[in-house]
């Protein structure tokens, strides 16, 4: 049994939302080497305030904003560890963080994007969504093979070590949209972005989008989630 904790941090600032994860990644990363199994598992839901995060090998150019702009959008900027570009986070947003010793789950990193991206579909389905995969590239789209049509609703950037997984992945539900016009999304300039509610059209509630969610990642991840207090998570110290 793949036993997870799972939490809802709620809104929580993405540098400590990043600490955070830090300190539980290397948990399990520690628990490797010393032989222990099963070791523990993780998987955090959260939302941030305005926060454009950069991929380990993202261009900085596809920011398109300078510190002053940043600050009248009440942004903040981090380059990351993960992989992928740029991407915006933001109240309305489900971001995901998987934190989990994969080898009992995948055979490898691509596998486990895939396996992201097969639970944000199924959980797109659920609202009456077709999600697909865009050839070449992470994530979650619609329409990606029509010209002028494809929008992301869903980016994926992970980062690995010893078999260990951390970020993950950011789902647009109530999002405000605005803010991705300030940078090239995940790179791309030619593609756009959307969300649960601009497809449906009226606003959809975020709390019973995580519950599908998180039904659908434990079903794909063979993961068996059990509730762990957010608070005790975020207080964490070896």
């Amino acid at each position: 049994m793949n036993i997870t904790r799972f939490a809802d941090l709620g809104l929580i600032e993405y540098g400590a939302a990043w600490q955070l994860q830090e300190r539980l990644f290397s948990r399990i990363i520690g628990q490797k080497k010393a032989g222990l199994f099963p070791t523990d598992n993780y998987l955090l839901f959260c939302e941030h305030p305005h926060v454009y995060t950069l991929g380990k090998s993202g261009s900085e150019g596809n920011l398109l904003m300078d510190a002053l702009q940043l600050k009248a959008r009440d942004a903040a900027f981090y380059h990351t560890n993960r992989g992928g570009d740029i991407t915006y986070h933001g109240p309305g947003q489900i971001v995901g963080y998987p934190i989990l010793n994969l080898e009992p789950l995948v055979k490898g990193a691509r596998e486990y994007i895939e396996k992201l991206e097969e639970a944000i579909i199924l959980t797109l389905q659920y609202f009456g969504l077709s999600g697909q995969r865009l050839g070449g590239a992470s994530g979650v789209w619609l329409e990606p093979d029509i010209p002028g049509r494809a929008r992301k609703i869903c980016a994926i950037g992970v980062r690995t070590s010893h078999w260990v997984s951390m970020h993950g992945f950011a789902f647009n539900v109530n999002t405000d949209l605005s803010y991705f016009n300030d940078i090239n999304p995940c790179g791309f300039t030619d593609k756009g972005v959307t969300s649960i509610t601009a497809e449906a059209g009226e606003q959809i509630d975020i709390n019973q989008v995580k519950v599908v969610l998180a039904r659908e990642l434990a079903s794909v991840l063979g993961l068996d989630l059990y509730a762990a207090e957010a608070n005790q998570l975020i207080n964490f110290d070896e």
